[in-house]
């Protein structure tokens, strides 16, 4: 457990290293909502996941995004987002995926709920146009979701940009 809370404080100050300019960090968990949460959808959140959410209750870097949980985001809220894509849609998610962000074309990145295993799981690639036959067909991401902020949201960003925000010519 000391290497995971390590991990995620470590990649927690990367991220806010970020300059405001192309960083958004939302204001912190500091309620029981994230427990409520939980029951609601019948599994424990992963750790990592959580870690963030109680530091920044949603976060956004260049445009990639981590939604928050409250009705202060109204439908880009986890808990509408998960209703609308378990309930609302023609090719719905299975219930252990827990939709955390999207790409833009009605994809989403999501936490697999149900193999969370020492407090994390992995993340998956859910296809909105896709018709699964299995989940062993569901692409898995990364083995965690400060893994997956490290690759997605962290290094991807700094193919491109600078901590302040410049952006990187490639010659």
């Amino acid at each position: 457990m000391e290497k995971l809370i390590s991990d995620c404080e470590n990649t927690f100050n990367e991220l806010s290293r970020f300059s405001i300019d192309i960083l958004s960090l939302a204001n912190p968990v500091i309620d029981d909502r994230l427990e409520v949460f939980e029951k609601e959808v019948g599994y424990n959140l992963p750790f990592d996941f959580k870690f963030f959410l109680k530091r920044s209750n949603g976060f956004s870097l260049q445009g990639v995004e981590v939604f928050g949980l409250g009705s202060e985001f109204r439908d880009s809220s986890l808990d509408a987002i998960y209703d609308f894509e378990h309930w609302k849609v023609y090719n719905k998610m299975p219930l252990c995926f827990l939709p955390f962000s999207n790409d833009g074309r009605g994809n989403h990145y999501c936490l697999d709920l149900a193999r969370l295993n020492e407090e994390i799981c992995p993340v998956v690639f859910w296809q909105h146009d896709y018709d699964y036959t299995s989940l062993d067909e569901v692409e898995t991401c990364n083995d965690s979701f400060v893994s997956w902020v490290n690759e997605v949201i962290i290094t991807w960003t700094l193919e491109s940009y600078n901590y302040d925000g410049t952006q990187k010519y490639i010659a």
